[in-house]
């Protein structure tokens, strides 16, 4: 924009004049008809115990609404259950706002990322449906 760039990211000030980075426009959610930020939610996750690494992005409903979705890598000694699924989903609500908790949260081996340590979003993102 004439001798400015624009870089695609997010930022929010607080009552102090601090600014917050939230993410790139591009991976910003709206949930609820409300902009969530992904990096909010993994910074949030990567306060538990259990976590190691996290991922999140947007999926559609079969109605066409963006929810979360956490990719989540675990620490060597945790176990990946249905119930520490839950653990994670509610530690989120008491920590967020509830609408922000991811809706789904799926374990695996390791997050995709560029070389310089980005996380790689579109690799995260499905095109298929969700129920």
């Amino acid at each position: 924009h004439g001798e400015w760039f624009s870089t695609g990211d997010k930022y929010s000030i607080d009552e102090n004049g601090y600014f917050w980075y939230s993410g790139r426009s591009d991976d910003m959610l709206k949930v609820g008809g409300i902009w969530v930020s992904p990096v909010e939610i993994e910074s949030t996750l990567l306060k538990h115990q259990a976590v190691l690494e996290v991922a999140v992005v947007g999926i559609l409903t079969e109605n066409n609404l963006q929810l979360p979705k956490a990719y989540i890598v675990l620490k060597d000694s945790v176990e990946p259950t249905e119930e520490l699924k839950d653990e994670l989903k509610q530690y989120v609500k008491t920590q967020l706002a509830p609408y922000k908790y991811p809706r789904e949260v799926e374990f695996v081996m390791d997050i995709p990322k560029t070389a310089s340590g980005k996380i790689q979003r579109f690799k995260l993102r499905q095109p298929q449906i969700q129920n």
